[in-house]
Protein backbone atom coordinates (compact mmCIF):
# COMPACT_ATOMS: atom_id res chain seq x y z
CA UNK A 1 0.00 0.00 0.00
CA UNK A 2 2.77 2.41 0.91
CA UNK A 3 4.65 1.54 -2.25
CA UNK A 4 1.56 2.43 -4.25
CA UNK A 5 1.31 5.74 -2.41
CA UNK A 6 4.95 6.48 -3.17
CA UNK A 7 4.36 5.65 -6.84
CA UNK A 8 1.33 7.94 -6.95
CA UNK A 9 3.34 10.71 -5.29
CA UNK A 10 6.14 10.33 -7.85
CA UNK A 11 3.65 10.48 -10.71
CA UNK A 12 1.99 13.49 -9.11
CA UNK A 13 5.41 15.17 -8.73
CA UNK A 14 6.09 14.60 -12.43
CA UNK A 15 2.72 16.07 -13.35
CA UNK A 16 3.40 19.09 -11.16
CA UNK A 17 6.76 19.61 -12.82
CA UNK A 18 5.09 19.56 -16.24
CA UNK A 19 2.61 22.12 -15.00
CA UNK A 20 5.41 24.22 -13.53
CA UNK A 21 7.20 24.47 -16.86
CA UNK A 22 5.55 27.82 -17.41
CA UNK A 23 6.92 29.38 -14.25
CA UNK A 24 7.06 33.13 -13.91
CA UNK A 25 10.14 34.29 -15.77
CA UNK A 26 10.48 31.04 -17.72
CA UNK A 27 10.26 31.55 -21.48
CA UNK A 28 7.28 29.82 -22.98
CA UNK A 29 7.68 27.17 -25.63
CA UNK A 30 6.59 29.46 -28.47
CA UNK A 31 9.24 32.05 -27.56
CA UNK A 32 12.09 29.55 -27.41
CA UNK A 33 11.01 28.01 -30.72
CA UNK A 34 11.07 31.49 -32.26
CA UNK A 35 14.52 32.17 -30.80
CA UNK A 36 15.88 28.85 -32.07
CA UNK A 37 14.40 29.45 -35.53
CA UNK A 38 16.03 32.89 -35.61
CA UNK A 39 19.40 31.41 -34.59
CA UNK A 40 19.18 28.78 -37.33
CA UNK A 41 18.15 31.37 -39.93
CA UNK A 42 20.98 33.67 -38.91
CA UNK A 43 23.50 30.84 -39.22
CA UNK A 44 22.10 29.96 -42.66
CA UNK A 45 22.53 33.58 -43.78
CA UNK A 46 26.03 33.75 -42.30
CA UNK A 47 27.29 30.58 -44.06
CA UNK A 48 27.70 32.08 -47.57
CA UNK A 49 29.42 35.10 -46.07
CA UNK A 50 31.92 32.89 -44.22
CA UNK A 51 32.48 30.90 -47.42
CA UNK A 52 33.69 34.11 -49.12
CA UNK A 53 36.54 34.48 -46.64
CA UNK A 54 39.65 33.01 -48.27
CA UNK A 55 42.54 32.85 -45.77
CA UNK A 56 44.41 30.50 -48.09
CA UNK A 57 45.19 33.60 -50.17
CA UNK A 58 46.33 35.53 -47.09
CA UNK A 59 49.19 33.13 -46.34
CA UNK A 60 51.03 34.41 -49.44
CA UNK A 61 50.74 37.92 -47.96
CA UNK A 62 52.34 36.78 -44.70
CA UNK A 63 49.29 35.73 -42.70
CA UNK A 64 49.68 32.88 -40.22
CA UNK A 65 48.51 29.46 -41.40
CA UNK A 66 46.20 29.35 -38.35
CA UNK A 67 43.69 31.52 -40.23
CA UNK A 68 43.09 28.65 -42.65
CA UNK A 69 42.18 26.32 -39.78
CA UNK A 70 39.99 29.02 -38.22
CA UNK A 71 38.09 29.51 -41.47
CA UNK A 72 37.48 25.77 -41.71
CA UNK A 73 36.29 25.71 -38.10
CA UNK A 74 33.96 28.64 -38.78
CA UNK A 75 32.48 26.96 -41.84
CA UNK A 76 31.79 23.81 -39.82
CA UNK A 77 30.50 25.65 -36.77
CA UNK A 78 28.11 27.93 -38.66
CA UNK A 79 26.46 24.89 -40.23
CA UNK A 80 26.58 23.08 -36.91
CA UNK A 81 24.83 25.96 -35.15
CA UNK A 82 22.00 25.90 -37.68
CA UNK A 83 21.58 22.12 -37.36
CA UNK A 84 21.80 22.17 -33.55
CA UNK A 85 19.22 24.97 -33.29
CA UNK A 86 16.79 23.03 -35.45
CA UNK A 87 17.41 19.84 -33.48
CA UNK A 88 16.90 21.61 -30.16
CA UNK A 89 13.67 23.13 -31.45
CA UNK A 90 12.26 19.59 -31.68
CA UNK A 91 12.98 19.02 -27.98
CA UNK A 92 13.69 22.34 -26.22
CA UNK A 93 13.59 20.71 -22.78
CA UNK A 94 16.87 18.89 -23.48
CA UNK A 95 19.37 20.72 -21.29
CA UNK A 96 22.43 19.08 -22.87
CA UNK A 97 21.28 20.15 -26.34
CA UNK A 98 20.69 23.72 -25.16
CA UNK A 99 24.12 23.89 -23.54
CA UNK A 100 25.82 22.40 -26.60
CA UNK A 101 24.16 24.98 -28.85
CA UNK A 102 25.11 27.83 -26.55
CA UNK A 103 28.74 26.65 -26.42
CA UNK A 104 28.77 26.28 -30.19
CA UNK A 105 27.51 29.82 -30.68
CA UNK A 106 30.14 31.17 -28.28
CA UNK A 107 32.89 29.25 -30.08
CA UNK A 108 31.68 30.53 -33.44
CA UNK A 109 31.57 34.13 -32.23
CA UNK A 110 35.08 33.90 -30.81
CA UNK A 111 36.53 32.27 -33.92
CA UNK A 112 34.74 34.73 -36.21
CA UNK A 113 36.20 37.59 -34.17
CA UNK A 114 39.71 36.34 -34.76
CA UNK A 115 39.00 35.57 -38.41
CA UNK A 116 37.54 39.06 -38.77
CA UNK A 117 40.84 40.54 -37.61
CA UNK A 118 42.64 38.63 -40.34
CA UNK A 119 39.99 39.62 -42.86
CA UNK A 120 40.53 43.27 -41.95
CA UNK A 121 44.31 43.01 -42.26
CA UNK A 122 44.74 40.67 -45.25
CA UNK A 123 41.65 40.75 -47.42
CA UNK A 124 39.04 43.49 -47.09
CA UNK A 125 38.45 45.89 -44.14
CA UNK A 126 34.84 46.78 -45.11
CA UNK A 127 34.06 43.05 -45.35
CA UNK A 128 35.41 42.65 -41.81
CA UNK A 129 33.03 45.38 -40.65
CA UNK A 130 30.16 43.54 -42.34
CA UNK A 131 31.20 40.32 -40.61
CA UNK A 132 31.24 42.03 -37.21
CA UNK A 133 27.81 43.53 -37.90
CA UNK A 134 26.47 40.15 -38.99
CA UNK A 135 27.73 38.51 -35.80
CA UNK A 136 26.20 41.31 -33.71
CA UNK A 137 22.77 40.68 -35.27
CA UNK A 138 22.50 37.42 -33.36
CA UNK A 139 23.54 38.72 -29.93
CA UNK A 140 19.97 39.23 -28.71
CA UNK A 141 19.04 35.69 -29.73
CA UNK A 142 22.15 34.30 -28.09
CA UNK A 143 21.32 36.19 -24.89
CA UNK A 144 17.74 34.85 -24.92
CA UNK A 145 19.08 31.33 -25.39
CA UNK A 146 21.53 31.84 -22.55
CA UNK A 147 18.73 33.04 -20.26
CA UNK A 148 16.60 30.06 -21.30
CA UNK A 149 19.46 27.67 -20.49
CA UNK A 150 19.79 29.18 -17.00
CA UNK A 151 16.03 28.93 -16.43
CA UNK A 152 15.93 25.37 -17.74
CA UNK A 153 18.85 24.31 -15.54
CA UNK A 154 17.15 25.84 -12.50
CA UNK A 155 13.91 24.03 -13.32
CA UNK A 156 15.70 20.70 -13.80
CA UNK A 157 17.50 21.15 -10.46
CA UNK A 158 14.18 21.80 -8.71
CA UNK A 159 12.59 18.75 -10.35
CA UNK A 160 15.53 16.60 -9.30
CA UNK A 161 15.41 17.93 -5.73
CA UNK A 162 11.67 17.17 -5.41
CA UNK A 163 12.06 13.69 -6.92
CA UNK A 164 15.02 12.97 -4.65
CA UNK A 165 13.10 14.10 -1.55
CA UNK A 166 10.14 11.92 -2.51
CA UNK A 167 12.40 8.95 -3.18
CA UNK A 168 14.08 9.39 0.23
CA UNK A 169 10.69 9.64 1.92
CA UNK A 170 9.49 6.49 0.15
CA UNK A 171 12.66 4.60 1.09
CA UNK A 172 12.19 5.55 4.73
CA UNK A 173 8.55 4.53 4.61
CA UNK A 174 9.36 1.17 3.05
CA UNK A 175 12.22 0.48 5.45
CA UNK A 176 9.86 0.93 8.42
CA UNK A 177 7.49 -1.75 7.16
CA UNK A 178 7.85 -5.20 8.73
CA UNK A 179 9.36 -7.64 6.33
CA UNK A 180 7.02 -10.37 5.12
CA UNK A 181 9.96 -12.66 4.53
CA UNK A 182 10.85 -12.88 8.21
CA UNK A 183 9.86 -16.10 9.95
CA UNK A 184 7.10 -15.55 12.45
CA UNK A 185 7.86 -17.03 15.89
CA UNK A 186 5.87 -20.16 16.57
CA UNK A 187 2.97 -19.62 18.92
CA UNK A 188 2.82 -21.98 21.91
CA UNK A 189 0.06 -24.51 21.74
CA UNK A 190 -2.76 -24.22 24.19
CA UNK A 191 -3.83 -27.34 26.00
Amino acid sequence: MRIAKCGVLLIWTGACSLQAQQQPGMQNEWDIHQTLAAIALHADRLAPFVDQIQPENWVAAGAPQAYVAQAKTCRNEVRGVAAAARELSRNPEKLTGALALLFRIRTLESTLGSLGDGLRKYQNPPMADLLNAAVAENLANRDRLQQYVLELATEKEQEFRVADQEAQRCRQSISRQPSRDRVQPAKPEKN
